[in-house]
């Protein structure tokens, strides 16, 4: 219930319920209070801003007229969908988002059962509402389904098939197409919100359905007379607004509407509940509305860490080192200084990737293929073709999206295209869908392709070239955040595909790590040297192909071998240096693999990841310490594996 005691609505809201007999007016008041609390507590835990603040209307009249949780409001991706957090019973816990133990910066099933689908990735809602309307008719139930998708993750060819599906099954559904990219003058903005409001009277939808009907009963004139009078509809409906398109899919088009009249979408919103058939409603919102900082650069909040509410200046670590995305986006602009054939290719993430500097000095050799990453891989796959040297900058995550891409177009045909895959590994406060923690797993069973990892700055950029000179297709993944703080000055030398050194020797135990994890193994490495326990620590650098002789000789003089890996145990590092074992035969060993056993990450910093999942300093020396623990009885790899194997899971 609303609280009678305050002034203020927002502290009276538990649920949608609560909103429904409030006036306009309130609700005006209720997305000012909404918006603060967005920006107060975003600036803390850092979030995605920029979108939610420019979906507040939309959520709020969306609630205020569907009956949530009966009727069914998807969220794309998640970036706009606080306000819908705040209003669904979250408000209390708001202050806990993206923090280890509260809410999940996306909508998540198990979080509410107003999250209906758990998402992170972009344009997977129409699919999805397509599915819940047919399943809705298969049962004979009775509820809306609405889809909330925003103009950029239209950019993607899913969105597209879900349309052209449900376009043609005529199944009752509601896309609403949140585009915070156009903005609209006054004049403009009343005329259309007027014309839509107008259209979409339900007896105005009927009136045109029966005098469709009439005519087609004229003799000889009728259906004539219906093409004209349609392709007239269109003609006018395209001087004053983008419809034609959807239309043609088989959507009725309402809209541009402001999406921040609230009249205007409750108005439009009551209007088509009842109408019948599959719906498109165009609205238009500004990204980071109500708040200045994020409207001047809605880029920069789009997705933004910790910040000084009152000057939205963020905050720094005052480390000084540059981040692993910075590093790269640098390099690759250098190298493309003395290559020509050097292009750059991303999907929607210049910013994200460190492409900025590139896309300025280089346009023409620089590609933003939109949230299209299977398009983006196959594009690539043809510059190369063509003797060009593309250079494919995507989180891993996303990079997931362009599988078949990569083995079918790219490594088949063995075209020498580099994939740049950032965040790889733990990506912290984003949690389970933006992990980068399955890359070493889906590359490198892929024929012909090169999967490397480096453990600092100064090694991305070795390996940067080293991809780029090797001839064939090749993947380096590197982690989100700072680097080491290692010099990266100097000439940019390549490694040998497939060489690992040796960083420390002694011994009868080895580490063998690769990427994030390489630091901390030295420094777990010097922990135990400290309580009398020698151990040699090598940097494998390359997941495919690995050092056979280097890590077979230290397989023979060592009595265990601990693997550690930010990536998933299943097909990844570790099943690759088993492998290798297996296929030299090589006496039985105590092999311990650290990684991230068969589960879903949830989401927390990466600090706090690393060391509840053992692959930081202190967990790869407590590995050790067990091994030697347990005895030097040996025991097969296989049967090794298998127990290690079945506790990690478990």
């Amino acid at each position: 219930m609303i609280d009678k005691t305050s002034r203020r609505l927002l502290p009276g809201i538990e649920s949608p319920a609560d909103i429904k007999h409030l006036s306009v007016d309130a609700l005006g008041q209720l997305a000012g209070e909404i918006r603060e609390l967005m920006i107060d507590t975003v600036s803390v835990t850092g979030g995605h801003l920029a979108s939610s603040l420019g979906a507040v209307e939309l959520a709020l009249a969306l609630h205020y007229v569907f009956d949530a949780p009966k009727d069914r409001i998807i969220w794309d991706v998640g970036h706009q969908a606080y306000a819908h957090k705040i209003l669904t019973g979250r408000r209390d816990r708001f202050g806990t988002l993206r923090q280890e133990g509260g809410l999940c910066g996306f909508p998540k099933r198990e979080e509410s059962c107003y999250d209906v689908l758990t998402v992170g990735h972009s344009s997977t809602s129409v699919s999805a509402a397509a599915g819940i309307a047919e399943a809705r008719c298969l049962k004979g139930e009775a509820f809306k389904v609405i889809s909330v998708i925003g103009d950029g993750s239209m950019t993607a060819g899913m969105a597209f098939e879900g349309l052209n599906w449900a376009g043609d099954r005529k199944k009752d559904l509601i896309i609403v197409l949140n585009d915070n990219e156009m903005s609209i003058s006054p004049n403009v903005g009343a005329l259309s919100s007027y014309l839509s409001r107008i259209m979409t009277e339900q007896r105005v939808m009927r009136l045109r359905h029966e005098v469709k009907t009439f005519l087609k009963t004229i003799p000889g004139i009728g259906e004539q007379v219906v093409n004209f009078t349609q392709h007239a509809e269109e003609a006018l409906k395209g001087l004053i607004g983008p419809g034609v398109l959807f239309e043609e899919l088989g959507f009725d088009y309402i809209g541009p509407l402001d999406g921040h009249h609230l009249d205007h979408l409750i108005k439009n919103f009551r209007n088509i509940k009842d109408l019948k058939g599959p719906l498109l409603v165009h609205v238009v919102t500004k990204k980071g509305k109500g708040y200045s900082y994020a409207e001047k650069e809605p880029s920069r909040f789009h997705g933004i860490g910790p910040f000084d509410r009152q000057t939205g200046v963020s905050h720094s670590d005052g480390s000084g080192i540059s981040s692993y995305t910075d590093v790269f986006g640098k390099t690759l602009l250098e190298l493309a200084g003395q290559d020509l054939r050097i292009v750059a290719v991303t999907a929607a993430m210049c910013q994200g990737t460190g492409l900025e500097a590139f896309s300025k000095k280089l346009p023409g050799r620089f590609y933003d293929v939109g949230i299209a990453e299977q398009h983006g891989v196959t594009f690539a796959a043809g510059l190369a073709i063509e003797g060009l040297l593309p250079v494919v900058a995507i989180y891993s995550t996303f990079l997931q999206r362009g599988y078949d891409q990569i083995l079918h177009d790219v490594c088949l045909q063995n075209l020498p295209v580099v994939f740049a895959l950032d965040r790889g590994g733990f990506v912290g406060d984003d949690g389970p869908t933006h992990h980068g923690l399955f890359d070493f797993s889906y590359l490198r069973h892929v024929p012909n392709i090169v999967v490397m990892a480096p453990k600092d700055e100064r090694e991305l950029r070795a390996m940067l070239k080293t991809a780029l000179t090797c001839g064939r297709p090749a993947a380096l993944r590197y982690p989100r955040g700072k680097g080491v703080g290692v010099a990266i000055d100097g000439t940019i030398e390549t490694i040998p595909v497939g060489q690992a050194e040796v960083l420390r020797e002694g011994g009868e135990t080895a580490i063998f790590a690769i990427g994030s994890t390489v630091y901390p193994a030295i420094e777990a490495a010097e922990t135990l040297h400290r309580e009398g326990i020698e151990t040699t620590v090598v940097n494998c650098r390359f997941v495919k192909p690995l050092d056979e002789a280097l890590l077979c000789t230290v397989a023979r003089s060592a009595k265990r071998i601990v693997t550690v890996e930010e990536n998933v145990l299943m097909g990844g590092f570790g099943s690759a240096v088993l492998e290798l074992f297996e296929a030299r035969a090589l006496r039985p060993l105590q092999i311990k693999r650290l990684g991230i056993g068969d589960e879903f990450v949830p989401h927390a910093t990466q600090q706090a990841l690393r060391s509840r999942y053992g692959i930081d300093a202190s967990g790869i020396a407590e590995a050790v310490r067990g091994l030697i623990a347990s005895g030097t009885s040996e025991r097969p790899i296989e049967q090794n594996d298998a127990e290690e194997t079945k506790s990690q899971a478990g």
